[in-house]
């Protein structure tokens, strides 16, 4: 079995390539905060229903996994192509630009703190994989 055929490794890829990518884009809002006209963006939410029903598609039986709130997993698209939106404006400064760098920084803080939860996931399943297969961690 090929570590791409796991659904549980590829899902948490995905949530790590959205986390990466999210970043970058925050980065952009911090560092343009001064720029005249400059409008904040962030990346469209992925929505989960949608990467359960791609990954029933491909032949894996996901009929028993379920969610109680769309918040407890959040899953990004396969590819890099994700979707930008600008933020709704809440207040601008005399120059037209809409970031708020304190946002921005919780934004970027808590997408932080995401990426590590997921890698902490990501390693602890591979070490379980390890174990499950008589290969200790060295």
């Amino acid at each position: 079995m090929n570590g791409t055929d796991i659904p549980l490794l590829g899902i948490l890829r995905e949530r790590m390539s959205w986390l990466h990518a999210r970043q970058a884009v925050l980065s952009q809002n911090v560092a343009n905060a001064d720029s005249p006209g400059y409008a904040a963006r962030d990346l469209k939410p992925v929505d989960f229903d949608d990467i359960l029903r791609s990954t029933r598609s491909s032949g894996i039986d996901a009929s028993n996994l379920r969610t109680t709130n769309t918040r407890h997993i959040a899953i990004s698209q396969p590819n890099d192509g994700f979707e930008e939106t600008q933020i709704p404006v809440s207040s601008s400064d005399p120059s037209n630009n809409t970031v708020s760098l304190e946002e921005e920084m919780i934004k970027v803080a808590d997408t932080q703190a995401q990426y590590q939860a997921a890698a902490n996931l990501y390693s602890k399943a591979i070490s379980l994989m390890r174990l499950a297969i008589g290969k200790p961690q060295g």
